[in-house]
Order: C-alpha cells, then sequence, then structure tokens
C-alpha cells in the first residue's frame, strides 16, 4: 500500500488546489483523477467544461496571483455585461463589489486553465495522477492509515487526510458521506439531482466580425423557461464565442404557465426544446433577418469536448459542511457550491480547495467549516439569495427588473424628477426583497447539512 499524508479524489479546481495547497506547505498529497479527453487537449485531465469567465472580485475569492496565470489561458479582458429581456436591457459596467482585479473580469480557456493548476501542484511537489478510477474508500479505520482509497486497477492509497473534490455529480463524496449519516438520511437528500438542478450546454462557434463583441459577456433572460434558465455568449479567442444557456433537468412543456410567452418557445412545440434547439432560436431571433446561422455562425469542431458543444451538470443546491473529526474535508461542488444563478464556481472551489490543503497539511482539520464560511460565505449568500428572488420570474418579470435597474443609472439631464418618480417604488421594492431574503440566510443559515448533524 503506497502512504501519502493527503489524498484527494478529483483532479479539478477545487481537487488540484487542496493538492497545490498542501504540498506547499510540506505534506505528501496525491490528486486522483480518471481523467476525459478533449477536443481541446492534448493529454486527459478533468472534464473541463464551464463556460469559463472570472468577475474581478472572484480573482480575490480564488486568492491566486492572477498575473502568474499563464498568457495562453486568458481569453479576453472584459468591460462588462448585457442583460437582455424579452422587451428590455440592462448594461452592467461594474460588479460594485471592491477588487485588486484591474477590469470587469475576463474569460478563459478552462481547459488550460485546469492544466496550469495541474503543473503548478507538480512545481510545488503534489502528485497528480490521471487515468485512474477511485471505485471505493475506506475510511476512519481508527488505525494507521486513517483512510485507504481503493482504485479500480487494485492498487490501495493510505492517507491521514481524504479530501474529497469529485465535482457535482458527487459519485464518491455521496457514497463517503452517507456512512456517517443517520439510517433513515441519505447525503443525496441534500446533495440530489432531483430538484433544481441544472444542465448546461454549449457550442463553439464562429461569430461574424461585424458582430463580435470582444469584451462583453451577455446574457438571455425570459427567453426560456425554467428555474434561473438562460442563454449566453462568452467572447473567447479570435472570433470564436462559447454559446451556450443553463436549463433544469426534467422540465416538461406541461410544468410551464403559458410556456409561449418565453422567446424561444414557439406555439408549436409539443415538448420543450433541446438546448441545441433552442440556441439556433436564439441565434436566428438575434441574427436571422441578415444571416444564415449556419453558414455564418458555424461550430468550430476542433474545440470543446466533443466537435465543438459540451454538456455538463451544474449543482444548485447550497452547500453542506465537512465531517472533519473523521479526517475528511468536502471542496468545491461536490460540496455544493457551484449555482446556477451566475453558471460558474471556479473561484469558490479554489478558494475551499486551498483552504482544505492548507488545513490537511497542517494536520488539524477542525476549522475548515469556519474557514471556508469566512472566506465564500458572502458569495453564497448573494447566489442563494437571488437564486431565491427569481425562483418563479417569467418573462415579464424579468423586464421589470431590468427596466429598474436601468433606470437606476444616472438619469438623463432635466429629467431628474421624473426619473425618481418612475424607478422611486420599484427600486425600494426589489431591494427590499433582497435585504429580506438575505437576511434569512444570515450566520450561515445557508448550509443545508451542519457538521454537528454528522454521526461519526
Amino acid at each position: 500500500m503506497e502512504r501519502y499524508d493527503v489524498a484527494v479524489v478529483g483532479g479539478g479546481p477545487a481537487g488540484t488546489s487542496a493538492a497545490w495547497e498542501a504540498a506547499k506547505r510540506g505534506a505528501e498529497a496525491v490528486a486522483l483523477e480518471k481523467g476525459v479527453p478533449r477536443e481541446d487537449r492534448d493529454r486527459l485531465g478533468p472534464d473541463s467544461t464551464d463556460a469559463a469567465g472570472i468577475l474581478d472580485y472572484w480573482v480575490d475569492i480564488m486568492d491566486i496571483d492572477y498575473d502568474r496565470i499563464s498568457d495562453d489561458v486568458i481569453h479576453r479582458q472584459l468591460d462588462g455585461t448585457d442583460f437582455i429581456g424579452p422587451s428590455e436591457e440592462f448594461a452592467m459596467d461594474t460588479t460594485g463589489i471592491d477588487s485588486s482585479y484591474p477590469n470587469f473580469g475576463f474569460t478563459f480557456h478552462r481547459a488550460r486553465f485546469d492544466d496550469w493548476l495541474r503543473d503548478e501542484a507538480e512545481s510545488s511537489g503534489a502528485e497528480y495522477r490521471v487515468g485512474v478510477s477511485v471505485v471505493d474508500v475506506e475510511t476512519d479505520r481508527g488505525d494507521d492509515p486513517r483512510h485507504v482509497v481503493e482504485l479500480r486497477n487494485g492498487d490501495e492509497i493510505g492517507a491521514d487526510v481524504l479530501i474529497l473534490a469529485d465535482g457535482p455529480q458527487r459519485q464518491m463524496t455521496n457514497r463517503v458521506l452517507d456512512r456517517y449519516l443517520p439510517a433513515e438520511e441519505s447525503i443525496t437528500d441534500y446533495l440530489g439531482t432531483t430538484h433544481a438542478n441544472h444542465i448546461a450546454y454549449q457550442e463553439y462557434r464562429e461569430i461574424p466580425q461585424e458582430l463580435f463583441d470582444e469584451s462583453r459577456l451577455k446574457f438571455w433572460w425570459g427567453y426560456i423557461p425554467g428555474e434561473t434558465a438562460y442563454p449566453w455568449v462568452f467572447p473567447n479567442d479570435g472570433t470564436v464565442a462559447r454559446v451556450g444557456l443553463t436549463m433544469p433537468i426534467g422540465l416538461g412543456i406541461d410544468d410551464v404557465e403559458n410556456p409561449t410567452d418565453y422567446v424561444l418557445v414557439d406555439e408549436d412545440d409539443e415538448q420543450l426544446p433541446s438546448p441545441g434547439e433552442y440556441l439556433r432560436r436564439l441565434l436566428e431571433h438575434e441574427y436571422g433577418d441578415e444571416y444564415d446561422v449556419d453558414e455564418d455562425f458555424p461550430i468550430v469542431e476542433d474545440r470543446g469536448k466533443q466537435n465543438g458543444t459540451e454538456t455538463y451538470p451544474i449543482s444548485s443546491t447550497r452547500p453542506i459542511d465537512s465531517p472533519t473529526e473523521a479526517g475528511i474535508l468536502v471542496a468545491g461542488g461536490a460540496m455544493g457550491t457551484t449555482s446556477a444563478f451566475h453558471e460558474g464556481g471556479d473561484h469558490v472551489a479554489i478558494r475551499t480547495g486551498k483552504i482544505a490543503g492548507e488545513l490537511a497539511a497542517d494536520g488539524d482539520l477542525r476549522a475548515y467549516n469556519d474557514r471556508w464560511k469566512a472566506a465564500i460565505g458572502a458569495e453564497i449568500t448573494r447566489n442563494v439569495t437571488f437564486a431565491d428572488i427569481v425562483e418563479d420570474y417569467g418573462p415579464a418579470d424579468w423586464d421589470r427588473t431590468f427596466s429598474v435597474a436601468s433606470d437606476l443609472t444616472a438619469p438623463e439631464e432635466g429629467k431628474l424628477i421624473d426619473w425618481e418618480l418612475r424607478s422611486g417604488f420599484s427600486a425600494m421594492k426589489l431591494l427590499s426583497t433582497y435585504k429580506r431574503t438575505k437576511f434569512s440566510y444570515r450566520n450561515g443559515k445557508y448550509v443545508q447539512f451542519h457538521e454537528s448533524k454528522y454521526e461519526i
């Protein structure tokens, strides 16, 4: 049996960051990643599917020196985001949150970013094994080693600390944590895939030069039905963009009130369109009068996971604590940190992984649940608050929200009184709803499973 101080299940942003931080602090750490092939990677790596954008303050949450990130990772520096409703639009040019990063944010090549994290971890002394599958973990053995990780090839790895970072599918996390729950409960009751979980689908498309907006993200709200469901465009390198969407799993047309109120649902639809059909309709709606979508917006087949497309799950749950007394820490998407509302979780995954790696190397895990809350609690609170507020939004609600947001920008000269009357009540109502909902999650109430509930 091989022995390590720290064994990490999963080699994505959370797992790699955990192994990196543990190794930097002198621990013998190994990250175990099954690996998947991609069109845009020449070696196996994690399932690097993501819209791949980072906002300014997310850089600080990650706690990574962005100047160290390899130049070939970054696609575009961003100036802002456009939110587009059926009839109203809102342009956001600042996140409004203090940050050390000088721009609104950036888009990046997710596979290269994951590979950069791996290279940094290996340079710090961590071992990164790819092409291996974890089939079981024997935990809390009461002897040395405390945990034994069993690989599909029959090898065993012993470790003092186990870090679970296998992403939002949580195949090993669910199995391990269930052993520490009361017999009548399962961790999937909290981190399951049956309630409000989302799927994301995206295509890498060439955009006509005259339409390519290299410095802004675009989101369309109220165009497709479902809780926090929306299409997007993220500019990449050249004139290639990621055109994608997020939508709930299992939503049927009969589940939607007034489905034809949504821009991309047609009157003769007997079922909701597929993700690919939604995107075709979006491009037709936006540009079809002047362009041929198939010819002018071709899919770039040497990108993404397969033939210029990729599909990936998004956890839209709330996070859980880790059973630190059992010598186990859960990080990133595996603990439920990824939000379908803002479509992205690299920043919180990396930060929780770094905290887990640091404490694992120090040998005292007790502070983990307090540390991750202090680091990402404000971000999680914002995400779950917004998700709650817009849960039942329809197209008219999005238009009203964007209208209020636009009114709250500087009024035109000479129209101050009209502006105040038009925006005042609606703005106060929206702000009041936000504050009230956010208050309900105070003091870490966004955590849906606390450490005290584990049976250790």
